[in-house]
């Protein structure tokens, strides 16, 4: 084939970025979730009202449409304080088999952020937990392997 015919990138047009995925999952969020998601949405409105580079538009752009997607699905959901099992929404206290104490809440997965304690309802552990009450015991796949935790205590309040 001749180089006539190939069209070349001179680097005048921006990389077309991918669109980030969206999960297939009900799109549950926390009081706490929906604001994270609304103040996303501001900083990137304040960023492109800036004039930002092409490029940088264009990253912009696509998380624009992420977040904005996110906020039109979004489905707030708050504990069941007459409910004593662990939910979505709730703080679990629990001990792994080593004995070591952890504390985490069960929140939206746009909200999770395990080094924080917040864990998406759809992660492994998080299902374990959902339905259990303070002295069971379940079972957790983690990394492939089953893993039980005792749960020890339950807080069912408003989010953070």
């Amino acid at each position: 084939m001749s180089r006539a015919f190939v069209k070349e990138d001179d680097g005048s047009r921006p990389e077309q970025l991918p669109e980030l995925p969206v999960s297939p999952h009900p799109n549950l969020v926390t009081a706490r979730g929906l604001r994270l998601i609304s103040e996303t949405i501001a900083r990137i409105e304040t960023a492109l009202a800036a004039g930002p580079d092409e490029a940088e538009t264009a990253r912009l752009r696509r998380d624009q449409r992420y977040w904005t997607l996110r906020h039109a699905t979004a489905r707030p959901t708050a504990p069941d304080p007459s409910d004593p099992a662990a939910q979505f929404g709730s703080r679990v206290t629990y001990l792994t088999e080593d004995g070591e104490r952890r504390t985490l809440t069960i929140t939206g997965e746009d909200e999770a952020d395990p080094a924080a304690g917040r864990i998406a309802y759809t992660a492994p552990v998080a299902r374990a937990l959902i339905g259990a009450t303070p002295g069971s015991t379940v079972t957790a796949t983690i990394r492939g392997a089953p893993v039980d935790l005792e749960v020890t205590d339950i807080e069912v309040s408003p989010d953070d």
